[in-house]
């Protein structure tokens, strides 16, 4: 249905509130995927292995079967400790939530971007939350992060009561950069990564032929896919509580990745962070609304 519910669910997508409302039956997405070979990820061995359950990292290093590449994915475990964490569940709850679709609710801080038309405003964006502001400096620590500059923080609620997912999909090309971070705050759950074999036209993927440099990586991809159907292929990545992961290269620009519903056990909060493609950032001497959105991204209020 194309009406927009109260519960903030609009089109294709849904909760379980509006499914029970308005009779939707929403596809069993997650048996699909179970009919694939899968594929779960380690982040002490950087390798992916045969099984569904994300939790195989927890038995490293005692794998079983033959184990994949899965380049482009770095996941630093405990990067959060019990403290941050705690702060973090406080202070954000003490931000006023927007409804959203397919049962989650967010905070978002950062430019409005139209992807569509390929066009971007400051809107409202005056800097970030002072109380997240240590996550960001944090990010420092990290190489794979160095010179990340963020210009979205996206804060987003999981509730399992309402059936919250996020569909697959590949964040936008056009704008958001090379890396997509999330700092998995509250509660464990799993990004489940299966192969993107749709036209260069969504996602604006064609934008990223136009990057001057970039963390792409054809080889390492090819390597997976060798001798396999790569569309039988799902790939499970554990993001634990107070975890970070790093999507960038292959995993980034030729993987979607979604949250299926069955993963999400518990309320989860997790923080989403972007930073702008290369043309853009290559733009900052002559376009005064990208230096202002720069500007205004080093603020904590």
């Amino acid at each position: 249905m194309e009406t927009v519910r109260p519960c903030g669910c609009k089109g294709i997508r849904s909760c379980l509130l509006c499914e029970k409302e308005y009779n939707i039956t929403k596809p069993d997405f997650k048996l699909q995927l179970e009919k694939c070979s899968s594929y779960a990820y380690c982040p002490h061995c950087d390798q992916a292995w045969p099984g569904w359950d994300a939790d195989l990292y927890k038995d490293h290093p005692n794998h079983q079967g033959n184990p994949i590449e899965f380049p482009g994915v770095y996941i630093k475990l405990n990067f959060l400790n019990s403290d941050d964490i705690a702060l973090l569940k406080k202070a954000l709850d003490d931000i006023p939530w927007e409804a959203s679709q397919s049962g989650r609710r967010k905070q978002n801080f950062g430019p409005k971007c139209n992807f569509k038309k390929k066009k971007l405003r400051l809107g409202s964006f005056n800097g970030f939350p002072q109380s997240t502001q240590f996550v960001q400096q944090k990010f420092s620590e990290e190489p794979i992060l160095k010179n990340f500059q963020t210009v979205e923080q996206c804060t987003l609620e999981y509730d399992p009561l309402r059936g919250a997912s996020i569909d697959p999909h590949i964040d936008d090309c056009w704008i958001w950069g090379e890396r997509i971070v999330t700092v998995n705050v509250m509660a464990d759950s799993v990004l489940t990564m299966t192969p993107y074999v749709g036209p260069d036209t969504k996602y604006n993927l064609e934008s990223v032929a136009e990057y001057s440099t970039t963390l792409y990586d054809n080889v390492k991809f090819d390597e997976i896919t060798q001798n396999r159907d790569v569309q039988d292929i799902t790939v499970r990545l554990p993001m634990p509580e107070g975890s970070l992961m790093v999507l960038s290269g292959a995993a980034r620009y030729k993987w979607e990745h979604c949250v299926l519903r069955e993963d999400v056990k518990f309320r989860r909060i997790c923080l989403a962070y972007r930073e702008l493609t290369p043309p853009y950032l290559s733009n900052l001497s002559t376009n005064e609304e990208i230096k202002t959105i720069l500007q205004r991204a080093l603020i904590f209020r």
